[in-house]
């Protein structure tokens, strides 16, 4: 056999090989696609021309290609699937194996596979989660600090005081996704016109599930509202299974536990240094702390689901503007005669500008942690918030911190580290963010 039909002999037999593998994961029809674009590609390079395969022989191999491509053509049909839509299914394929294997053969093998494994989980998209969870953590710390200082100051306007949030976002986010529209206001118009309903429902659940857990503080006692705000955490990971059909690993429902034994030790702090107030009505307070929790998790999936798949200027534009709407209406049919009693001077300004500063962090944040890692993720950070509370009331109110707390917060830490201890950020849900086709700007080979 001549040197140049060895070769291409050989490299046929790597391009069936790779079929072979393909086929293990893909549809007849997909792989026949492959197929097809690669012999078009040796034909091109001519390597299918030489003494390996005869006239007879190449036409047999096309007949074959071009039979398995009529095949296939019936399958994006039956299926709803794309040659986009495939290749997004092969970029973003779950891996074989997560994370490096821990060994059990003998303890140095098993001290080597452990410490591979802790160093596979410190990558910079891990890192980076980690560090935006403890940044919506503190901001909600500032949230609290700041409404609190409010409430002392005669001006208790809870959904009032929302409504500068989602009208920062709406003015901050909304031009943005305007410029980005090729029509500016009529592109707006029409993304806002088919999908706004889906915006609509988001900002619906979240200004909801901040009114009703405002309430349940003015109902049920500071225990019940610690633990019943956990119960978003579990509602979160069921809708983020709904919508994206995550497949959650033990240890990640391991590191949820952790996280929620470290809140359960903050709980006994606050127990133990009487920090606990009588309830008003706490079969009341606990129904709107219960709604409010699962609100707060079907929003967090929700926009999650969202910003996985659109650009976020869209999402938090439209979260902005519908809250806006939504909030407005809601503050004006409640807190219109509480308005005019309030105390307006330079010290609530001041909070109230502090107050909106920290939301907008939190909400523009958010949706970049849902991405690196995911909502669930999001909500566990933020178990530590009632440490750096306890900081806050250190340097503001003169607080005598518990031992508990420091153990605490380093419990929740660990129990987000086992979160991604076998799983990676990458696995929790496809991230392909476009704008909608009808309302994409040009780009310069668009044009072309």
């Amino acid at each position: 056999m001549k040197p140049s039909a060895f070769s291409n002999l050989c490299l046929l037999v790597k391009i069936f090989r790779k079929a072979h593998e393909l086929s293990l994961k893909l549809s007849h029809g997909h792989v026949a696609l492959f197929l097809e674009l690669t012999l078009h590609v040796c034909k091109r390079l001519g390597t299918l021309k030489g003494s390996m395969l005869s006239g007879q022989d190449e036409r047999t191999l096309e007949d074959t290609m071009s039979q398995q491509s009529l095949d296939s053509k019936r399958d994006p049909a039956e299926d709803g699937t794309s040659v986009h839509s495939v290749a997004v299914e092969i970029n973003h394929a779950p891996r074989e194996i997560a994370r490096p294997p821990i060994v059990y053969s003998s303890f140095p093998a098993f001290k080597k596979s452990l410490w591979l494994r802790w160093k596979s989980i410190w990558t910079r998209r891990f890192v980076l989660s980690l560090l935006a969870g403890q940044v919506v953590s503190l901001c909600i710390t500032v949230t609290n600090v700041t409404t609190t200082e409010l409430v002392s100051r005669n001006w208790s306007l809870p959904t009032t005081q929302t409504w500068f949030l989602y009208f920062s976002l709406f003015i901050i986010y909304t031009p943005y996704t305007m410029y980005q529209c090729e029509d500016g206001l009529k592109g707006w118009g029409q993304m806002v016109f088919r999908d706004g309903w889906k915006y609509f429902i988001l900002a619906c659940c979240d200004v909801e599930g901040n009114f009703l857990v405002v309430k349940a503080y003015n109902y049920t006692d500071l225990l019940s509202c610690m633990l019943l705000d956990a119960w978003a955490i579990p509602v979160c990971l069921f809708f983020c299974w709904m919508y994206m059909r995550t497949k959650y690993h033990w240890t990640q429902l391991l590191g949820v536990l952790v996280c929620v034994g470290g809140l359960g030790m903050l709980v006994a702090s606050d127990m133990l240094t009487d920090k606990n107030y009588p309830a008003l009505s706490k079969g009341k307070g606990d129904a709107f702390m219960i709604l409010g929790a699962t609100l707060y998790g079907f929003t967090n999936a929700t926009e999650e689901f969202f910003v996985r798949r659109s650009p976020l200027y869209e999402v938090v534009g439209q979260l902005g503007m519908w809250g806006t709407l939504i909030n407005g209406i809601q503050a004006a049919s409640l807190e219109h005669v509480d308005m005019t009693t309030a105390s307006w001077n330079g010290a609530t300004i001041g909070f109230l500008v502090a107050y909106t500063a920290a939301m907008f962090i939190l909400y523009t944040t958010a949706p970049l942690l849902y991405r690196m890692a995911s909502s669930a993720f999001y909500n566990i950070s933020l178990l530590t918030s009632d440490f750096y509370g306890l900081i806050f009331g250190l340097f503001l109110f003169g607080f005598s911190p518990y031992w508990l707390y420091f153990p605490a917060f380093f419990v929740v830490i660990v129990g987000l580290v086992i979160y991604f201890w076998y799983a990676t950020p990458e696995e929790q849900g496809i991230l392909d963010p476009k704008a909608p086709a009808y309302i994409r700007r040009l780009q310069p080979d668009d044009q072309v």
